[in-house]
């Protein structure tokens, strides 16, 4: 028991330095911690908590009632600064969306997927999700929000002289970015060439390593075993996240979909505070 408490203290100490050294915060999405949710969600909460993050990203209740949710972000000290919306609730209920940012008192709206065939992703479709993310981004920029979309690594296919994201890229006025640097790399792309070239619309990233040995492509689909602990994988972390801090990218969530998270993120975090040093 004394060993757990030890290591606790220990991952406390890590989140504090880290948080205490770089401009930008760490957090963590959600998503990471699926599966426990389904079990114990207060308990979830606590080990974020205990991990000293205080910053996430959701936007789902996990079947409980959202005040006493909502009560028990506050009780665990956090903060839901971005929310996921599909891209159906940006077409066609915008009110929705606005009402869960608030509820969440959020400051970004996130989505993460466009609806294409199979893996058909196409110059038309992105030029539709190009109009309705430009169309719901001007609205809840209007609400004090901020719209941000995250590629899965298809929108990294060639089109005229670059990718279906340089398209995207090229023609976003009203929204902005969250980088996964993981499906960018898995989609072909350069994490820190699309930070460099596109720093004014990337507001937000996904931190999140690829297992050594990996190849991509443009499904936007991985088997999640493939994500390793931050640093021992293929993706460059440590200079992605100076190049965040020298852009001021606001956030940078750690996600790992992996079984072996409760192990990972703790390890993941003691990279990170070690690598803001160098």
């Amino acid at each position: 028991m004394n060993k757990v408490k030890n290591i606790l203290v220990l991952v406390l100490m890590a989140g504090m330095a880290l948080q205490s050294t770089i401009a930008q915060e760490v957090g963590l999405q959600f998503y990471s911690l699926r599966n426990q949710f389904k079990n114990d969600v207060e308990g979830t909460l606590k080990t974020i908590h205990d991990w000293g993050i205080t910053k996430v990203e959701g936007g789902d209740y996990y079947d409980v009632p959202p005040g006493k949710f909502r009560k028990l972000l506050s009780d665990y000290n956090l903060d839901v600064v971005s929310i996921g919306a599909s891209y159906e609730d940006l077409s066609g209920d915008l009110k929705g969306v606005i009402k869960k940012a608030r509820d969440f008192n959020a400051k970004y709206v996130m989505c993460a997927w466009i609806p294409h065939d199979g893996d058909n992703f196409t110059i038309e479709d992105t030029q539709k999700a190009v109009e309705v993310f430009n169309n719901a981004g001007k609205i809840l920029s209007q609400e004090g929000l901020v719209l941000v979309y995250h590629p899965h690594g298809y929108e990294f296919r060639p089109y005229g002289g670059g990718t279906l994201f340089d398209y995207m890229a090229e023609n976003a006025e009203d929204f902005y970015f969250e980088l996964d640097v993981f499906w960018a790399f898995h989609g072909g792309a350069d994490p820190l060439d699309l930070m460099v070239r596109y720093g004014d619309r990337i507001v937000l990233l996904h931190l999140k390593d690829m297992r050594k040995g990996v190849t991509g492509n443009y499904t936007g689909h991985e088997d999640v075993e493939t994500n390793v602990v931050l640093g021992t994988g293929q993706i460059d972390i440590s200079t992605i996240v100076a190049k965040a801090g020298e852009l001021g990218i606001e956030y940078m969530f750690i996600e790992d979909e992996s079984s072996r998270v409760l192990q990972q993120v703790p390890q993941s975090l003691a990279f990170l505070k070690e690598a803001v040093k160098r």
